[in-house]
């Protein structure tokens, strides 16, 4: 219900945590906590979404300290707002209870999820943390729905290889890009950015 207004959803839930931990007197209250899935049609092309707004605006609030997201971006159901599929996400909500409250330190309890952009010349690079045992297109042998922008902020298609458990995008039509993002939409249909372990990326744009 806050994708009308998604852009205070970020403040709203940073107070939300910092009021309960006050309630129950713990400071460090763990709080794990689900990014919204995909819905509704997929699009052919880059549009803004309200949708990836406040996907964004989740994965901004792990700022937080002892927070954790679950991605559910390839859990959705495109006439479905409530999706069937409850196991994989409270599969997704146990690997981080047992890693980040139980200290269960050896497992991987997320997929890649951005950790910096860099432009060299006409491509960027993306580095990502939660790559476990390494990247992978999982179900191609191609990366979908990377798009890139220029200066005009006029986002379109980017090619995506892994290298080096790395992304690196472009468009030859993109002479000088500067902005990225991924599976920035509604309903991202074939985002498959994955690490080896099966758990998948969380989408992200590098336009604050």
């Amino acid at each position: 219900s806050n994708t009308s207004n998604p852009n205070n959803y970020d403040a709203l839930m940073q107070s939300l945590i910092y009021d309960w931990r006050a309630k129950w007197n713990s400071n460090n209250l763990p709080f794990l906590y689900v990014q919204l899935p995909n819905f509704m049609e997929p699009k052919l092309q880059p549009e803004e979404s309200a949708w990836a707004t406040l996907r964004q605006q989740q994965l901004n609030t792990l700022i937080v300290p002892n927070t954790s997201m679950a991605v559910g971006i390839d859990l959705g159901k495109w006439n479905d707002i409530h999706p069937e599929n409850k196991l994989d996400i409270g599969h997704r909500l146990a690997l981080l209870a047992r890693k980040n409250v139980y200290g269960e330190k050896d497992i991987v309890a997320t997929g890649p999820m951005i950790q910096s952009i860099l432009v060299n010349q006409e491509k960027i690079i993306l580095t990502f943390t939660g790559i476990g045992s390494g990247l992978v297109a999982k179900g191609d042998k191609e990366l979908h729905q990377f798009q890139i922008a220029g200066a005009d902020k006029k986002f379109v298609w980017a090619q995506a290889i892994i290298k080096n458990n790395q992304v690196i995008v472009w468009n030859e039509t993109v002479q000088k890009p500067i902005f990225a993002r991924y599976a920035w939409a509604d309903n991202p249909a074939g985002a498959n950015l994955y690490n080896k372990e099966g758990l998948p990326a969380a989408p992200f744009s590098s336009i604050k």
